[in-house]
């Protein structure tokens, strides 16, 4: 296990090593996530180009700054798998990891010449882990997938817009990214496994079975009513809880969950109306949902009348009723309570300068501090991975080169 020089372990993965075959954002988070924390991360890259998102935006001079948020603290190993030689390493790797991460389409990394099969007798205590956009076996596993199709086949984006138009899809990396720390849950999981038998094994995870255990609400809802209540969806406000949703306000629009019993009786104390607490048309939930539009209005009608935001969100705040601004990015991105936890971080590359990222969300206790991380450049280290894990000589790294095995490029 690797240390600082006081002794002291980097972080709480220190000394795990990891050979990463992932591109885009549901792999690379897992790895990123690793990085963070600790592991070695070696990422291969498919020769010529690397990782796609080496390309998407923000671009300049040849360097993506999309990359350097997903690829921060990993080694770049670039090498053509088309090339016989290229096997050799990739199992000489597999042999000195302690977990492997693939997300290409289910049987990629069998073409390769990497399936759980091949790499399990290479190296019995490795935990491979895969990851797809609808599962690696099934009627659907091996159409092409990406997250919002992931999205679509679970149900989730059918909940998603106002109830009589298109539906439509967050411009997040929801899906990916959250199967990323599912995957990373099955992968720690299976290390403590192995710690307490020595066995690896193998884990996979998918957008569709992450995004379909979102459904907390929508689908017990239908099976246990047997049909008689279906979910759909409602635009800005609950189709099941009101009040709970997005309001207007006078310069920015306010969301404001309130609809569970015990809050509903603060909302109508904040808003000046406690009697409504105990009106026939409000008294649960039920009766609430069936006279959702009436009580949406009275508490939009609320809002007009405060003299601004400031005033309507601090009443909300006096009264302990769940609530939020709708921030935008930029807005969030600014606020100090973002800021001094560090969910928004600056972080400085040697291309691009400092610019902002989302922050490492885990704590530790015991290692307070963040890992100084940079993004490598397409196959930077591809002679130190050599010769650090398989004792290549500098001849046979030169010879490899010369045979297009290995590439590198300026970003």
């Amino acid at each position: 296990m690797s240390t600082t020089t006081s002794g002291k372990p980097r972080h709480v993965l220190d000394g795990y090593k990891v050979l990463d075959f992932t591109h885009v954002l549901a792999g690379p988070t897992v790895t990123r996530m690793m990085a963070e924390m600790g592991a070695e991360i070696v990422k291969v890259e498919l020769a010529p180009n690397g990782d796609l998102t080496r390309g998407l935006p923000y671009m300049r001079d040849g360097r993506s700054a999309y990359y350097i948020q997903q690829n921060r603290g990993k080694q770049s190993l670039c090498v053509d798998v088309k090339n016989p030689a290229t096997i050799d390493i990739l199992k000489g790797l597999v042999r000195k990891v302690d977990v492997m991460v693939e997300n290409f389409s289910p049987g990629v990394i069998g073409r390769i010449g990497l399936d759980y099969a091949t790499v399990s007798a290479l190296n019995p205590r490795i935990i491979m882990c895969s990851i797809s956009s609808l599962g690696q076996t099934g009627a659907l596993a091996n159409r092409p997938g990406y997250d919002y199709l992931g999205a679509c086949w679970a149900g989730v984006i059918d909940m998603i817009g106002e109830a009589d138009g298109a539906p439509v899809f967050p411009q997040l990396g929801i899906g990916d990214i959250s199967t990323g720390v599912h995957a990373l849950s099955a992968i720690t999981s299976a290390l403590l496994y192995r710690e307490r038998t020595g066995e690896g094994q193998f884990v996979e995870t998918s957008l569709l079975d992450a995004y379909f255990g979102y459904h907390e609400l929508n689908v017990q809802l239908a099976s246990a009513s047997g049909g008689a209540q279906l979910p759909r969806r409602n635009g800005s406000h609950h189709y099941a809880v009101t009040p709970a949703g997005i309001f207007k306000g006078k310069q920015c629009y306010i969301f404001i969950i309130a609809g569970i019993d015990h809050q509903f009786p603060l909302m109508c104390r904040a808003m000046g109306r406690p009697e409504l607490a105990t009106d026939a048309r409000f008294k649960d939930i039920p009766a609430r949902a069936a006279n959702a539009i009436e009580l949406i209005d009275i508490v939009q009608a609320w809002l007009d009348a405060t003299a601004s935001d400031e005033e309507a969100l601090s009443i909300l705040a006096e009264y302990r009723v769940p609530h939020a601004p709708v921030l935008t990015v930029p807005q969030a991105m600014a606020h100090p309570h973002l800021r001094e936890r560090g969910t928004v971080r600056t972080v400085h590359d040697r291309f691009l300068g400092d610019f902002d990222v989302p922050g490492f969300p885990l704590r530790f206790s015991k290692f307070p501090g963040q890992l100084p991380l940079d993004a490598p450049t397409l196959g930077e280290h591809n002679e130190a991975v050599l010769r650090h894990y398989l004792d290549y000589s500098p001849e046979q790294i030169r010879a490899l080169e010369a045979a297009g095995v290995l590439h590198s490029g300026p970003r």
